[in-house]
C-alpha cells in the first residue's frame, strides 16, 4: 500500500530482558509527525495464521493516519520466553510494559490504543485494568472483564468441555515451527521444543 511503511519484525525489549516480536504499519508521515498508536497483542502467530487477516486490517488503519502493531505475545510465534497460560500475570505485565514502550517510540505521540476480538478483547479488557498511562483507549470484541461468569473454559467456576481440545490445540500450535524463506524449520526456538 503505498504511503505505509511495513515493518516485518520489530524487536520489543521488556524489562527482563525477553524480546516480543511484532510487525509494524507507519504512515510515512510518522516519519516526520508522531502519530498515535493501535496495538493489537495476541498469540496467534504474526507470521502464519493470522498473517491474511492482518493484511486487511493494519494497512487500514496505517492509511488513516495511525501507527499500527501486531504483537505475538510472550511464548508465541517469534516472540520469546515461554507461555505459562491464557491471560497470566505476565502477559498482562507485558502488555503494561508494550504500550510504554510503544508511547516512547519517536514515531508515536504517546497515545496508545487497543483493540481485539477474543484473546485480544480478554487481555486487553485486563491490560487496561493495570492503568497503562499511555493507553488511552480498548475495542475488545467477544471478551469480558468478569472471567468467572463468562469466560469461554469456565461458566460460574465450571470447566466447560473445550478446555482439553482448545489448551492441546494451542500447544500443539505454539510447538509448530513456522517456517519461510527467512527462516529454516530449524531454528534454536524449535529444536529446543523436540
Amino acid at each position: 500500500m503505498s504511503g505505509i511503511e511495513v515493518i516485518e519484525t520489530v524487536w520489543i525489549p521488556m524489562p527482563d530482558g525477553t524480546r516480543l516480536a511484532a510487525r509494524l504499519w507507519l504512515p510515512h508521515e510518522a516519519k516526520d509527525t508522531p502519530l498515535p498508536c493501535i496495538l493489537e497483542y495476541i498469540p496467534y502467530r504474526r507470521r502464519d495464521r493470522t498473517r491474511m487477516r492482518d493484511e486487511g486490517m493494519h494497512p487500514h488503519f496505517a492509511a488513516t493516519g495511525y501507527a499500527s502493531i501486531r504483537v505475538d505475545i510472550r511464548g508465541y510465534g517469534d516472540s520469546d520466553g515461554i507461555a505459562e497460560d491464557e491471560y497470566s500475570h505476565q502477559e498482562i505485565q507485558d502488555g503494561h510494559d508494550l504500550i510504554q514502550w510503544l508511547a516512547s517510540q519517536d514515531w508515536c505521540d504517546g497515545n496508545v490504543g487497543m483493540f481485539g476480538k477474543s484473546w485480544g478483547a480478554y487481555n486487553a479488557f485486563q491490560v487496561a485494568a493495570t492503568r497503562p498511562p499511555a493507553l488511552k483507549a480498548i475495542a475488545p470484541v467477544m471478551g469480558t472483564d468478569d472471567r468467572w461468569r463468562e469466560d469461554i473454559h469456565f461458566y460460574g467456576a465450571c470447566l466447560a468441555i473445550d478446555n482439553f481440545w482448545w489448551g492441546s490445540i494451542m500447544q500443539l500450535y505454539n510447538g509448530c515451527c513456522q517456517t519461510n524463506s527467512n527462516q529454516s524449520l530449524f531454528t534454536p526456538k524449535c529444536r529446543n521444543l523436540c
